[in-house]
């Protein structure tokens, strides 16, 4: 019987490629993944903030109108510009909402409900080579 020599080095070489394509899809996935749950966590926190806002908000426009049906002076919950235009502010950790209120007769309407955060730019570049060695 006559034996057949099997070479291995070129199945050992497809073998360790495709090794590696794995492994290095297996880390983009993971990466992939973190990137994206972080994010998810910074939109999350950020609703979560707006929506406490919100929350307030509905809570002040009721104050006003409680404070309306009473006959109370609305405008002690708040400051009056020179226009008429009852302003609040409310802040909630980095967040703003601004709320304007014109009154009429017997009621008012809401002109301004406007969310507001500060933006400071990164200086910083992260990790990245300067291209000094």
């Amino acid at each position: 019987m006559k034996h057949i020599p099997i070479r291995l080095g070129p199945l050992a070489l497809l073998l360790t490629v495709i090794s590696i394509c794995m492994t290095v899809l297996a880390i983009l996935s993971f990466t992939t993944a973190r990137a994206d749950f972080s994010l998810a966590q910074k939109y999350a926190s950020t609703v979560r903030d707006r929506y406490i806002l919100e929350k307030e908000g509905q809570s002040f426009l009721r104050e006003i109108g409680a404070a309306l049906g009473q006959g109370q002076d609305p405008g002690s919950l708040a400051e009056t510009d020179e226009a008429g235009i009852l302003h609040k502010t409310l802040e909630y950790d980095d967040f703003r909402l601004l709320i304007g209120i014109v009154f009429q007769e017997d009621s008012f309407r809401v002109v301004e409900w406007r969310f507001q955060k500060d933006w400071i730019p990164d200086d910083g570049m992260g990790d990245l080579w300067d291209g000094t060695f």
